[in-house]
């Protein structure tokens, strides 16, 4: 931004705000939008956009209208409540550039209540954090992307160009959410989503598979155990298994560009196991949900083809699986990897706008996690910016982002906005 004057005015208005962008972050914080329970934080912020007059849409996503496009993930449960929201600015004048502003709503399980310092759907404020689920992943990129266009409004400008302030949903377990709103036609020159990225910028992101491997045992009373089959100790070799594949993938990270140095960049993860109906009987049955991530460039088809050939040679080293084989069920992220190419424009213009609200140059990272950015940059060819706050315990306990990082990211959206789209005058003069 050319405009000293003016840069400085849009970061005041950004620290202008900063309360009531707090308030509204804890507001959100409050909604226990897991899986399944979204559309009650989607009804809050479908509110607050239309407030905005914003130009509003607002749909669940409908399977049969994504699942034959390349970046589906097959789905196994029911999307009623899967709510996505989007709403939109149009300028009096198209001038510059459109954009998207993405975050997703969906937050991941608790897990035991007892270990949280705080209850956390109660949103908790202690020196520069704010806890609580969701607070980082990434409700507080949400309110980022809000508060921005609000600094610029307070100041009687908004974008000179179309603007997309999407909410969408499953984006911790299939991605269909931003799938959806780009088939349903939402497109824009660049894209950015403030997932808690630690103010770095993300250069590359691994893709992900989730699988569930479901085991038959032999049932029989434990007082002759030995002439049945234990379906839960069944699995551990096929864990085993898992893990040499994902040693196996792990070596190939010299070979992958941006991931040579990266410790681990393929996770394997046995995040969820049941089995079983009786302590005296041996269990008949065992099912275990596993997720592994993928370089970019790897399809997941062939990937899929070779976890699944490697579970069927781990089971013909067991006299007992070799004659009752594993099943494989896909039933998630079924999603490619992507690579965000240095030199684009957007990125420049990030990085400018980093400089002013940082003090300092834009760093870029590697992630092994799965993001949204696949959709827009893989389907769509948008140069998708995923760039956010500092947090620490997402997916854990007493998740927790910083205030200050928040404030100094909403800087950066708040310029670029300003750069990218170009700026108008509010009202009808």
């Amino acid at each position: 931004m050319h405009d000293k004057g003016l840069e400085d005015d849009i970061l005041a208005a950004v620290d202008a705000g900063f309360d009531a962008q707090l308030a509204f972050t804890r507001d959100l914080v409050r909604f226990p939008s897991v899986r399944g329970q979204e559309h009650t934080a989607q009804d809050f912020i479908f509110e607050a956009l239309k407030s905005r007059d914003l130009a509003m849409d607002r749909w669940a996503i409908e399977v049969g209208e994504i699942e034959h496009h390349p970046g589906f993930s097959p789905v196994k449960v029911d999307y009623s409540n899967a709510i996505n929201v989007v709403g939109t600015h149009r300028p009096r004048e198209e001038q510059g550039r459109s954009l998207i502003l993405n975050g997703h709503m969906d937050v991941v399980p608790t897990g035991p209540l007892e270990m949280w310092s705080h209850p956390p759907y109660e949103p908790h404020l202690e020196g520069d954090w704010l806890y609580g689920r969701g607070a980082g992943d990434m409700k507080a990129g949400i309110a980022a992307n809000v508060f921005a266009l609000d600094a610029l409004k307070s100041l009687g400008l908004q974008p000179a160009a179309r603007v997309h302030v999407q909410s969408v949903t499953e984006e911790e377990c299939t991605g269909n959410g931003a799938l959806s709103c780009l088939v349903r036609g939402y497109r824009a020159d660049a894209a950015i989503i403030p997932e808690p990225m630690d103010g770095k910028l993300v250069r590359a992101n691994v893709g992900v598979l989730w699988f569930r491997v479901h085991v038959r045992g032999i049932p029989v009373h434990v007082l002759e155990a030995g002439s049945g089959a234990n379906a839960i100790e069944a699995t551990f070799p096929l864990i085993a298994a898992l893990h040499e594949l994902e040693v196996s993938w792990n070596e190939e990270r010299v070979h992958q560009k941006h991931f040579e140095e990266t410790d681990h960049p393929i996770n394997l993860n046995v995040g969820k196991i049941a089995g079983g109906d009786w302590a005296s009987s041996v269990p008949a049955w065992c099912s275990i949900d596993c997720r592994i991530s993928i370089y970019p460039g790897w399809n997941p088809a062939e990937r899929a083809a070779e976890i699944e050939a490697c579970l069927r040679a781990a089971a013909q080293k067991n006299s007992f699986l070799a004659n009752n084989p594993p099943e494989v069920e896909w039933n998630g992220f079924f999603a490619e990897g992507y690579v965000l190419e240095e030199g684009s424009d957007a990125e420049r213009l990030l990085e400018t706008a980093h400089m002013s609200s940082h003090g300092k140059q834009l760093e870029s990272m590697v992630t092994p996690a799965y993001l949204d950015g696949r959709v827009f940059m893989l389907y769509d060819d948008c140069p998708c910016l995923v760039y956010g706050p500092y947090s620490e315990g997402i997916h854990g306990f007493d998740e927790r982002v910083s205030l200050s990082s928040i404030k100094r990211v909403t800087g950066t959206i708040a310029l670029f906005i300003a750069d990218w789209c170009g700026l108008e005058k509010t009202g009808s003069d």
